[in-house]
């Protein structure tokens, strides 16, 4: 039994002990390799070595995020489990859309993200009782609220770093020599899909480089948030329900 409210209290390392301790093999570590999800597996690595990390390959994907999958068992020596979308809802998604609808509205974009991204993670998750993701309160204004630990229909969902700032996430990795992904040397700051996502100019805000055309969402895939700022639930969504909404 644990209690949300404590877990909010516990570090980050603590926090992921605790959950090592509590779920054993139905703990899941879900990253796409950015700076955040390097720290909880360099973190987890101490404390939970034999977590299950799974990450998303949309098929879209730059390849830097490929290495950084070999990288990551070669340094911890986690196996990492990819998680792919369906190739049905993928074919329908093209043929009925194009490939690269996301340009064209948001409803497109965030069906390709719903089709690519969320119902595969959704279908995974099923399997589990708790999900770590690497989430800051800082990293937008949408996520301000942002809790360490949240029941999320009886999956626990965890963010560990919720209270971090970015120079702290920067400090740990210079200090633990922890990996990064290559395109943070080109000026990314914040990284998904290769077309999606492009590096950021100074001043400019820490995810402006993810979907950089669209000019008043919230820069979320719908995984965590809508562009509304709610939790749309993806469970049980017939693709069918979702392509006439973004029909709509």
């Amino acid at each position: 039994m644990y209690l949300v409210d404590q877990l909010n209290q516990l570090n980050a390392q603590d926090l992921l002990r605790w959950a090592s301790g509590t779920f054993g093999e139905s703990l899941v570590i879900s990253t796409s390799f950015q700076r955040e999800g390097m720290v909880i597996l360099d973190l987890a690595s101490q404390v939970c070595p034999d977590a299950r990390v799974i990450t998303l390959d949309t098929g879209r994907l730059p390849e830097e995020t490929h290495r950084m999958i070999e990288i990551v068992r070669e340094r911890y020596g986690f196996r990492v489990e990819t998680v792919l979308p369906d190739p049905k809802e993928v074919e329908d998604l093209v043929v009925k859309h194009g490939p690269n609808l996301f340009y064209h509205s948001l409803p497109l974009r965030m069906l390709c993200c719903e089709v690519r991204k969320v119902r595969p993670l959704m279908r995974k998750l099923a399997g589990f009782r708790a999900w770590v993701v690497g989430l800051r309160r800082s990293q937008t204004p949408s996520r301000a609220a942002l809790v360490k630990a949240e029941d999320k229909d009886g999956l626990l969902k965890l963010s560990p770093l919720a209270d971090w700032t970015g120079e702290r996430v920067a400090e740990y990795i210079r200090l633990h020599h922890v990996p990064e992904h290559p395109l943070y040397a080109s000026g990314y700051t914040s990284i998904g899909c290769a077309p999606c996502t492009r590096p950021v100019s100074d001043g400019e805000e820490e995810r402006a480089g993810r979907w950089w055309w669209e000019q008043d969402s919230t820069k979320e895939c719908g995984i965590h948030l809508t562009p509304d700022g709610t939790v749309r639930p993806t469970w049980d969504v017939p693709l069918g329900a979702v392509l006439r909404g973004a029909n709509a």
